[in-house]
């Protein structure tokens, strides 16, 4: 288990040091908290408006994480030779893989984070046609995230230690700690409907979210076994794609008796079963907590199945 946990925070650690990693991160939270600065005019249903925006960022955002991820944690590694000097040693390719998946796993839970939180700043920051743009919000946030670069900078300079490792970890800190500020001091004009208060339900919205991540870098994990990053990505995105409309193409065919489509709608994953934001703009105040747990059960079947079959292309790889 030892070795385990060495690969698994070794590719934490190589993920976040990563430079695009960093900047998406920093850009997907800043357009999240720019979808509240704009007047949309939208009768009534700004918050609703900028709340399904947000999310739907904050899921691309972890999509091209999830798939950039995998491509530098594992495909460049087998391109470059590191991942055959790893294997050398008695480390099985199963557990190998295991450990990247753990290490991407953590990194992509770290993005959502961040991103929920500006998800959840957006949900107070939004305001109808009568109220106002929260600058103090805005302000508060913007110097965090300063405040961050400055850190990873003073660091790096100073103690020779890695910018974007330690610039990452502060944004984390920094975000959460802007937070925490702009919800207890600060209250914005919203205006008639805006209450100015944070909607907690769209935190298990975030953590269906994180579970399709999940999957997706299952999924990102196994292409990358055998191809690089574009192909990954292609392939990741088709994959979404269909998955959205499986239920419509699939679905009532499956439900008519068919094989084909009973086995296609078993084996894309019904993407539309993760998106609570409709639920959330259809007024529905309560929220079962077992549907989550069934959510990560299915999320643990799904992405073992994906783990599986890439390992069986990993074992079948020659790496020399």
């Amino acid at each position: 288990m030892r070795q385990f946990f060495t690969i698994a925070a070794n590719a934490f650690m190589e993920l976040i040091r990563q430079p695009v990693f960093l900047l998406l991160m920093t850009g997907s939270v800043a357009f999240e908290l720019f979808l509240a600065v704009p007047y949309y005019f939208a009768f009534g249903d700004e918050s609703k408006l900028v709340q399904s925006s947000a999310l739907a960022v904050m899921l691309l955002a972890g999509l091209f994480g999830a798939v950039l991820s995998a491509s530098a944690s594992l495909a460049r590694e087998i391109r470059v030779g590191t991942a055959l000097a790893v294997l050398s040693k008695p480390i099985g390719r199963a557990q190998f893989l295991l450990a990247k998946f753990a290490g991407l796993a953590a990194a992509l839970t770290l993005l959502t984070y961040v991103n929920l939180i500006g998800v959840l700043l957006c949900s107070k920051m939004a305001f109808d046609a009568y109220g106002s743009t929260d600058l103090a919000a805005l302000g508060i946030f913007a110097a965090g995230a300063a405040m961050a670069y400055a850190l990873g900078g003073f660091s790096n300079f100073f103690l020779r230690r890695p910018f974007m490792s330690d610039a990452v970890l502060a944004f984390v800190v920094m975000a959460t700690l802007a937070a925490f500020v702009i919800v207890q001091f600060t209250h914005p004009q919203n205006g008639l409907s805006g209450s100015g208060t944070v909607d907690w339900r769209l935190v298990p919205a975030g953590i269906l979210i994180l579970f399709t991540l999940w999957i997706l870098a299952a999924l990102a994990l196994a292409c990358s076994t055998r191809l690089d990053t574009i192909p990954t990505l292609a392939v990741c995105s088709a994959f979404f794609l269909i998955g959205l409309v499986s239920d419509y193409f699939f679905g009532r065919s499956a439900a008519a008796g068919n094989w084909w489509a009973s086995t296609l709608y078993t084996i894309i994953p019904n993407w539309q079963l993760f998106w609570f934001a409709d639920a959330i703009d259809m007024g529905k105040s309560t929220f079962h907590w077992d549907y989550v747990a069934k959510a990560f059960a299915y999320t643990v079947g799904y992405a073992g199945a994906a783990l599986a079959v890439g390992t069986v292309l990993l074992e079948e790889r020659e790496l020399g």
